[in-house]
């Protein structure tokens, strides 16, 4: 599909030829097209409904990637000023189907060119209707009676385009807008007829229902919503001691995409912890669903199955990200499988039909809280065979010396555990120690801290190889329980330092201060759940070029391609980054304008060509291999 050039704000600019619309209404029932997922196209967020960031592609190569050079960018930012915007900080995946790409600016969305950055259409957001989500969009090719839409949010409306004019759809609730109540701030799922949206509830707050909901894309009217608080009634109601569960909020489903068995037609939605989240003791029991992976029936909602990554959670470490699917073969017969990632730091391999391990999950005893009235879950759920992702422990000798990295940040550092005091670390899931009026001065140091671990990027999959590749960090987080104030919502608060984080600030870089590596991209084989390559990812420019390679805190994630390639940025060294797959060997380096904090994306153009794509700040910045 190639389009001309429109302004749905301002009409028609030029209009030039509409061939191969996918949106185009078809001689056939009212059912809705198949999505394209030919190599050629990125259709949807992570490539296609099983999240794998994977693309056929094969003209970038290992041995001529080191020739990528940018061809094309485009601006991300508004298009008008306003007094205070801090930019778009975009962590967008565009989308290309037929020929057309589509994502979202600062206050706009856009169908482009994909071979030369050029607008073919543009849909502009006021201050009214809100800034679209920084995260991506979703297509829908239409039925025989609806033409193709494009579907985003914006806070708390979902809205509809038609994609071939970037005008909104009009029998799509409101003049193309449906009022959603609780805000979604990522990317919609299109899956046959319906959309599904999460939920992003407020910070700090008790309220916040965090249910997903599906709406019909034809028509914007509500589907389902899944309780993501078990109901009486429910499975796991009994996790929550009495009436606990009554108006407890959180739970939330807030990742950035969705992934789904189309085969099986499973939705799968990863759940946050529940509110607030340092404290339980109001709230007793393992608290479905939250902390959970819960399998749902795509077009009804109903519950199928769920696997309880974190019981009772007390660190607000959720399953940032969707599982990635993929097939195991094993004994001669296919097992349908997935791996969901959490902020704990651990990869979880699932039977994706049943939820039952494929590779034994231990029950194993942990930490019990000293926090008047907490009851801390006795054992949590550990992988036997797969090690951790990140660090999830920390002992004295862990911390950093002027041998790994400089006499001035080793230094700061141990300047940084003397304030601490006592640091409290049993390892993995560590709960938050209390300090009472007077009590000698504790600390305790979390590992992977708030920020993950693996975080919101997802897994990728490599359909060859059978490898998951999961981007991990290691930042870990500084905390402590105190009594709250009478006006509090709960009588217990966590506390921490002035920085959170058990790092130090030198030549305006954040360091971690345990040894590094501090960030890593591993390679998990999924036929056997062992590690066949792990690589630190990122550098520490400030350090001296010998101990540079420290790795470098990132959330986003990798793809992967036919041709043995990983394409990640993510790191806040601002690299972008070209990785030999089977090996975690670095090929290609680039240094961005600005930060690559989002998912990449590859695509073939019309004129042959492969492109690969990163949103870096406010830029959209596009590769290729020479003409």
């Amino acid at each position: 599909m190639r389009l001309g050039m429109l302004d749905s704000a301002g009409g028609v600019l030029l209009v030039l030829s509409l061939a191969q619309c996918g949106g185009v209404p078809m001689e056939s029932d009212d059912e809705p097209l198949a999505t394209p997922t030919g190599s050629s196209d990125w259709p949807m967020y992570r490539g296609n409904y099983a999240g794998t960031g994977y693309s056929g592609l094969t003209e970038i190569t290992p041995s001529n990637v080191n020739t990528l050079t940018r061809v094309w960018s485009y601006s991300l930012d508004r298009t008008t000023s306003i007094a205070g915007d801090r930019g778009p900080n975009s962590q967008a995946t565009p989308i290309v189907v037929d020929e057309v790409m589509y994502l979202p600016a600062a206050d706009r969305i856009v169908a482009i060119e994909p071979e030369t950055g050029q607008e073919i259409w543009r849909h502009a957001l006021d201050e009214i209707s809100g800034a679209p989500s920084r995260r991506g969009v979703a297509y829908w090719p239409g039925d025989n009676s609806v033409r193709g839409r494009i579907v985003f949010v914006t806070g708390n409306h979902l809205r509809a385009l038609e994609a071939e004019t970037g005008q909104p759809a009009l029998g799509f609730g409101d003049d193309g807008v449906v009022e959603i109540g609780v805000p979604y701030n990522s990317v919609p799922l299109v899956y046959r007829h319906i959309v599904v949206i999460g939920a992003n509830t407020p910070r700090g707050s008790i309220g916040g229902i965090g249910n997903a909901r599906a709406y019909d894309v034809r028509t914007g009217e509500l589907i389902w919503e899944f309780d993501s608080v078990a109901q009486p009634g429910d499975v796991g109601h009994d996790t929550w001691e009495g009436d606990s569960w009554r108006g407890r909020l959180g739970a939330n489903a807030w990742p950035f995409y969705f992934t789904v068995d189309e085969a099986r037609g499973l939705l799968y939605l990863p759940l946050a912890s529940p509110i607030p989240g340092y404290y339980g003791g109001d709230r007793a029991g393992a608290n479905l669903y939250g902390n959970s992976l819960v399998a749902v029936n795509a077009e009804t909602g109903a519950y199928v199955w769920h696997f309880q990554t974190i019981h009772h959670d007390l660190w607000d470490a959720d399953p940032p990200a969707p599982p990635v699917l993929f097939d195991i073969t094993r004994d001669g017969s296919t097992v349908p499988a997935l791996g969901i990632t959490t902020k704990s730091g651990y990869l979880y391999i699932l039977n994706r039909e049943t939820g039952d391990p494929i590779y034994n999950i231990e029950e194993k005893p942990v930490s019990a809280s000293n926090v008047p009235g907490e009851e801390t879950y006795p054992s949590q759920p550990i992988p036997v065979r797969t090690p951790s992702m990140a660090r999830v422990s920390y002992a004295p000798e862990d911390l950093v010396t002027s041998e790994e990295t400089s006499a001035e940040h080793a230094a700061a550092c141990s300047a940084l555990v003397e304030s601490l005091g006592e640091i409290v670390n049993a390892g993995p899931f560590t709960p938050w120690t209390f300090r009472a009026d007077g009590d000698p001065l504790r600390t305790t140091l979390n590992f992977p801290g708030g920020l993950g671990g693996p975080n919101w990027g997802g897994a990728a999959f490599d359909p060859a190889s059978g490898y998951i590749f999961v981007m991990s960090m290691d930042v870990g987080a500084l905390g402590w329980m105190v009594e709250a104030d009478d006006d509090a919502v709960g009588p217990y608060r966590k506390e921490t330092p002035r920085s959170p984080n058990f790092e130090v600030e030198l030549s305006d870089v954040r360091m971690p201060c345990q040894k590094p590596p501090w960030a890593q991209l591993t390679a998990v084989d999924s036929r056997t759940g062992d590690i066949a390559w792990r690589e630190p990812l990122g550098v520490t420019d400030q350090l001296p070029i010998s101990k540079q390679n420290t790795g470098r805190p990132g959330r986003a994630a990798a793809i992967v391609t036919a041709s043995d390639l990983l394409f990640i940025a993510s790191t806040d060294d601002n690299r972008f980054r070209a990785i030999e797959a089977s090996t975690g060997r670095e090929l290609w380096v680039k240094k961005l304008d600005g930060r690559g904090n989002a998912n990449p994306m590859t695509y073939r153009g019309a004129d042959g060509r492969q492109y690969v794509a990163i949103a870096s700040t406010d830029t959209l910045e596009v590769y290729a291999l020479p003409d």
